[in-house]
């Protein structure tokens, strides 16, 4: 494989620009994932404790402030424990930033930052997971575009991160649709620059979170920008902390009493769509309540699995597909995964909830 693909695209270039100094502070180096590797099989094998010892706090991602309003609006009973800051953070890179500089101790994602993490050399797993079986996201064109389906994005210019769930959401549309990542034009950029890329055309195509929709359609479809929906589902929702953190007993336990109240405040969310697009997305996101009502109408039935079969195989399938791309090495996922927090989030929800 050449150091620039006919796509134009230098994976190793984005790599150190994705990484930057803050990998390079972190230091990736081999010993540090050999004694990572020791405490993780110490902290796997060892039980859950019962109940929560006094002073326990966590630092937990809170994206926009979801967790608290729901934990607030569905009146779950008081954590065991303290959140000594709810941190608004969402994007995997910023994730794993963060959870080396020891300023978050669990994170909601989908699946690939965990893949991207340990592809860095970072050990975190996975103790949480949510199924979701309709798309999260759409594809939106820039203003002025014709495209108008994936077929039509062979050499155009697509807006790609590697380290997150529109990422790999890109990369299997392709592959649904028969193009490989050299039949286009990967763009390196994070989702939080996907909006500004598209509306200067800097590329072509983004993929957009169906809540980013309608306030982008609202403002650029009159300039002929269009969205591409595709039945591509970025299946999992999961929870993830670093091993440092899953081996503190303390901190473990704490983490089992969270997924509880994580998986409840999902089912709460689902089934009080008008509370929530009223005091989430017209109350802090600004929307319109139609515009709500437009996000809410797509949104997912939360499912939490008793068995992780299924996930584990998706994640799988996923680190392949990166790794056929250059953009990760091969590797076995079932390190990613903790065990022992397996069947708690199915046991706290109603059987509707659990499959």
């Amino acid at each position: 494989m050449s150091s620039v693909p006919a796509s134009g695209f230098d994976r190793r270039l984005f790599l150190t620009s994705l990484l930057g100094v803050t990998a390079a502070a972190a230091g990736l180096s081999g010993c540090a994932g050999s004694s990572a590797a020791a405490d993780s099989e110490g902290a796997s094998s060892a039980p859950l404790a019962d109940r929560v010892p006094a002073g326990t706090s966590l630092k937990i991602a809170s994206y926009l402030g979801t967790q608290q309003l729901q934990f607030k609006l569905a009146r779950l009973p008081a954590l065991p424990f303290t959140v000594s800051s709810w941190v608004n953070i969402g994007a995997g890179p910023d994730v794993i930033i963060a959870f080396r500089a020891k300023s978050l101790d669990l994170a909601n994602n989908a699946g690939i930052p965990p893949i991207q993490a340990h592809f860095q050399g970072y050990d975190a797993k996975i103790v949480a997971i949510g199924i979701t079986r309709k798309p999260n996201y759409l594809f939106a064109t820039r203003p002025g575009s014709d495209i108008r389906t994936v077929a039509d994005f062979r050499g155009k210019k697509l807006a790609f991160s590697q380290g997150q769930a529109q990422g790999v959401v890109l990369l299997r549309a392709l592959k649904q649709a028969g193009l490989k990542d050299d039949d286009v034009r990967l763009v390196p950029l994070t989702s939080n620059q996907f909006l500004t890329a598209l509306q200067s055309g800097q590329v072509d195509i983004a993929p957009l979170a169906n809540s980013q929709a309608p306030a982008y359609l609202k403002q650029y479809g009159p300039k002929g920008a269009r969205t591409i929906t595709t039945d591509v589902v970025d299946l999992l929702n999961l929870l993830w902390a670093p091993q440092s953190v899953l081996n503190d007993p303390a901190k473990a336990a704490a983490i089992a009493a969270y997924i509880p109240q994580w998986a409840k405040g999902q089912v709460w969310q689902y089934e009080n769509p008008d509370v929530w697009n009223e005091e989430f997305y017209v109350k802090t996101q600004n929307l319109t309540l139609g515009q709500a009502k437009s996000i809410s109408v797509l949104a997912n039935k939360p499912l939490f699995p008793p068995s992780w079969d299924e996930a584990i195989k998706w994640e799988q399938e996923t680190a392949d597909l990166l790794a056929e791309g250059g953009f990760v090495k091969k590797f076995d996922v079932s390190s990613l995964f903790d065990h022992r927090f397996e069947d708690i989030a199915a046991k706290a929800v109603p059987a509707e909830y659990r499959r």
